[in-house]
């Protein structure tokens, strides 16, 4: 399915958009609900992801699991079936989740002791895990890989006989969502310890009943952030359900939108942004993304959008998500009339104009591609090719823009 977005500008404004809730969250929380079924949970992210892990984990002794191109649930589900004695299980997925590495994961977990063959490509899903008692406690990993990798091991630490000990070589990448894992584990009673480089959770076997509201989802906040700014002055959009102490680190958004004149503000769960200054597009933005990088399609599309320059750094975990992230925004860019630089970590941005209309973005089976994309509606006419995958992680996109004014047609 292609989308068409027609120029438009944003005109019901007095509408506020409910969006669904964090897919990080909630996929940590289904695994730690499988684990401790008296915890439930609010909220839930509606999206594809979420929809695959929640179907994983209500299937009673599994054969075979096809996450599809769910890395998450991918990096997840590695770890819990690792734990599930007496289960033997495939794992398995599209043919880019073949193509996506796990090797560092299956790795520290067979360090722990869990027995894990790969079935095709060593290194690489799809894989067959045989559960067991995880009885050895120390494991190290690199520790600028995917966070969440980590997160897959902490998340089961409770379950090993002697809990688990991680040490962490080198700077760690993406620090807000291993302490968003830890922060739920402490949520359960569950003890942790995140000191230097090391990280420790205790052993726990049972939990007290408890509820847990997901937040609405920041990385699909950002967007948003970018039609504010992409629009004039006094554009007004707000969104629900928002808290202020925000787990997730795409909450940076309301700081690093600031260089673009959004001002944003939270009050009873509300989040609202608006437009309250135009920005001299002789300026330079200089952002290292290290622990938000989900948001660096949206960002580098804001400053295309805006006539600006930017320098992104820290995205060496782009390479290996539903595509090349920085292949695919350097030639996409380019297509619309960007001068764009990328190597393995990062992306040079040039100012450009004007923007090309009517050009046909590629999406590369990624949601963030479709989304990031589909906010220089405001300045041009654009269209989104296989504009249907935002249902991993957003399913509503599109009827949401067509309630703000933009004009969506297949």
């Amino acid at each position: 399915m292609t989308i068409k977005l027609q120029k438009s500008e944003l005109s019901n404004l007095d509408t506020t958009i409910a969006i669904t809730g964090s897919k990080s969250e909630s996929n940590r929380l289904l695994l730690l609900q499988a684990l401790f079924p008296n915890l439930k949970i609010n909220n839930l992210s509606n999206s594809d992801d979420s929809k695959v892990m929640q179907k994983a984990l209500g299937v009673k002794n599994p054969k075979e699991v096809d996450v599809h191109h769910a890395g998450t649930a991918m990096r997840f589900l590695t770890a819990y079936f690792s734990t599930q004695q007496g289960q033997e299980v495939v794992l398995t997925g599209s043919s880019r989740m073949k193509e996506r590495p796990i090797k560092i994961l299956v790795d520290a977990l067979v360090q722990l002791g869990a027995d894990i063959s790969y079935l095709e490509n060593i290194g690489f899903p799809p894989l067959r895990i045989n559960g067991k008692a995880l009885t050895k406690r120390q494991v190290n990993l690199q520790a600028n890989v995917s966070s969440q990798y980590i997160s897959a091991l902490l998340l089961i630490g409770s379950q090993l006989k002697n809990g688990i000990e991680l040490t962490l070589e080198g700077k760690i990448t993406s620090v807000p969502y291993i302490k968003m894992t830890l922060s739920l584990l402490d949520q359960l009673g569950i003890e942790t310890l995140f000191s230097n480089n090391t990280i420790i959770v205790k052993p726990k076997s049972k939990i007290e009943d408890t509820l847990i509201t997901v937040e609405s989802d920041w990385s699909s906040a950002s967007y948003y952030f970018s039609l504010i700014a992409l629009s004039e002055i006094n554009a007004q959009v707000a969104l629900i359900s928002y808290r202020q102490n925000s787990l997730q680190g795409d909450s940076r958004l309301t700081k690093i939108y600031e260089h673009f004149g959004v001002v944003s503000n939270i009050k009873n769960n509300k989040l609202v942004l608006r437009k309250v200054a135009n920005i001299d597009n002789t300026s330079r933005i200089v952002l290292d993304l290290s622990d938000a990088p989900d948001i660096a399609q949206t960002i580098a599309v804001t400053c295309f959008g805006l006539g600006l320059s930017c320098e992104l750094t820290g995205l060496h975990t782009l390479k290996i998500k539903e595509t090349d992230r920085l292949l695919a925004l350097k030639t996409e860019l380019e297509k619309l009339g960007a001068n764009v630089n990328a190597n393995e970590s990062s992306l040079l941005l040039h100012s450009t104009k004007p923007i090309k209309s009517n050009v046909f973005i590629d999406t590369y089976n990624d949601h963030r591609m479709a989304m990031a994309f589909a906010p220089l509606a405001l300045k041009t006419d654009i269209n989104i090719n296989d504009a249907a995958v935002v249902s991993k992680s957003y399913p509503s996109f599109w009827d949401d823009m067509n309630t703000l004014g933009i004009k969506v047609s297949e």
